[in-house]
């Protein structure tokens, strides 16, 4: 980050569109600055003439020649990066907020739980632990969409992580909630994924990003099966329009997402009334 002007946005060029499902696209952008972020931190793309909005990156955060953003379209902004092309030019600012805390996660099982385009923080947190998956017990990612089609990264998913995973110490699980006649895994909300996990639930890290109806059940679910309420950590993103906590668009209860956040525990949050809104 730019700590002299910390509005000031780095330009990158579009080197390439992936279009992953009807309504979501990456976008993988070569910076002119080299470009650091920690998983689970935020960053805003801008697009000149029409505006900017929050993102996480989904890629590497060891990788800092380029840096992937997987985006729905769901408003101005994200229907003018669905439109961006091959060569394209944008801004990059940050990255800003709190990310996940890698060290507290070592010697620990550790259960990734995503859907839709909640996979895209989990992601980038999935390669950064790959990258020293030996000071982790084990670690296990359930996935969600709601039909095969909807999925993000097929080819990793399906192929890519699982083949560069051969040991024990990851597994997946993936679910739609309606299959197709070549859907070849299980069939409900992500949460069915959650049954039968024979991890060590007192000590088991669990971390879950996706809709907010997702996180309520999927954290209410974990906490039935024991997981304590400081070892569940959330990605609470929001709309966020400044980053450094100025307009207040972001607060849950008395935290601010884009400064305190995005990744809370829930003991944090669970008391705030419109920490699932």
């Amino acid at each position: 980050m730019n700590q002299s002007n910390i509005y000031r946005p780095i330009r990158a060029k579009v080197e390439k569109v992936i279009e992953e499902n009807p309504t979501i696209r990456t976008i993988v952008l070569k910076p002119e600055e080299e470009f650091s972020f920690q998983a689970g931190q935020f960053a805003f793309v801008t697009v000149a003439g029409v505006g900017e909005a929050p993102f996480t990156p989904s890629s590497s955060p060891s990788r800092k020649e380029r840096v992937d953003f997987t985006v729905m379209k769901t408003g101005v902004v994200t229907e003018a990066i669905h439109r961006l092309q091959e060569g394209d030019t944008v801004g990059i600012r940050g990255p800003y907020g709190r990310p996940y805390p890698l060290k507290k996660f070592e010697g620990r099982e550790i259960l990734l739980v995503g859907g839709g385009v909640g996979l895209a923080p989990l992601r980038s947190l999935f390669y950064a632990l790959m990258e020293n998956v030996s000071r982790y017990q084990r670690v296990l990612f359930c996935c969600g969409a709601k039909t095969p089609r909807d999925y993000l990264y097929k080819d990793e998913l399906f192929g890519q992580w699982q083949s560069l995973c051969p040991t024990h110490r990851v597994d997946f699980r993936l679910t739609v909630d309606k299959k197709d006649e070549g859907w070849q895994h299980q069939e409900g909300v992500v949460t069915c994924t959650l049954t039968n996990i024979d991890f060590d639930i007192s000590t088991s890290v669990a971390v879950v990003c996706g809709p907010p109806v997702m996180m309520k059940f999927t954290t209410l679910t974990l906490l039935e099966q024991g997981y304590r309420e400081e070892n569940i950590y959330l990605s609470m993103e929001r709309k966020m329009y400044c980053g450094v906590g100025h307009c207040r668009h972001c607060l849950i209860g008395s935290r601010f997402v884009c400064k305190d956040g995005p990744v809370f525990t829930y003991s944090e949050i669970k008391n705030e009334p419109d920490a699932w809104a």
